[in-house]
């Protein structure tokens, strides 16, 4: 066991429906503009091009949601509604260049979370081609609800490939899409991010937004539902 110059950080987990078991959160992957209409308005073109990927820190990660405070160096944030996976199983695969079918059985759950964006900084990295990271990769900006297991939506319609997945802000509508609106499904995500890093447990992905993005502001309360997943709710503070 080595020595420690300091502490290690708490490890960051996310709990499992239905047991005591939780699962530990190894990196956390986004993709950017797989909603048409998301895209659009966003002001770019919603064809099908290679995803756009950008990354949070695992400790971004705020398990089940509940108060989060206004981000410091903003004056525009935005949050984003997000079907997430989480990677539970290697089976027989070394998480590389995965085909479809075998990266969605690496699944180990489904959860609502919420992709919160310092949009004002975004727009300027934008501007000057500057990485995204700290529009998105900042302190608390990833709240995760409770993951549904793999095994128990198998047991209905299989993955969360269909449905309504929404964002109201103070019980009043904000984003309202389907998960069949997704220009890249599940499946093919991984895939993709198997061809570029190993997928291995414990890996978050963040699968994209639907149109409606606005600000919130200290105050306002989030409600961000996937059909058949439990609901992530999230109360802005000052």
């Amino acid at each position: 066991m080595p020595s420690y110059l300091f502490p290690p950080p708490p490890p960051v987990a996310l709990p499992l429906l239905g047991g005591d078991a939780w699962v530990p959160v190894r990196r956390v992957f986004c993709l950017g503009r797989n909603y048409a209409d998301h895209a659009r308005e966003m002001g770019n073109d919603p064809s099908r091009d290679p995803p756009v990927v950008f990354t949070k820190p695992a400790d971004a990660v705020v398990p089940g949601g509940g108060d989060l405070p206004y981000p410091p160096a903003t004056k525009e944030v935005h949050p984003e509604v997000e079907l997430v996976a989480a990677i539970g199983a290697m089976g027989d695969a070394d998480g590389r260049d995965l085909d479809p079918a075998t990266a969605l059985a690496m699944v180990a759950g489904y959860a609502v979370g919420l992709d919160i964006t310092r949009r004002d900084l975004q727009a300027q990295a934008k501007r000057t081609g500057a990485p995204w990271d700290m529009a998105k990769g900042f302190d608390q900006s990833a709240p995760v609800g409770t993951l549904t297991p793999a095994a128990v939506l198998m047991g209905t319609d299989g993955p969360p490939h269909r449905g309504r997945i929404t964002l109201a802000v103070n019980g009043a509508p904000r984003q309202q899409g389907d998960l069949a609106d997704m220009i890249w499904p599940l499946a093919d995500i991984l895939a993709h991010l198997s061809r570029l890093v190993a997928l291995h447990p414990g890996d978050l992905v963040f699968t994209g937004t639907p149109a409606g993005v606005g600000p919130v502001r200290p105050g306002d309360v989030l409600q961000a539902e996937v059909a058949g997943l439990t609901p992530l709710t999230v109360r802005i503070t000052s």
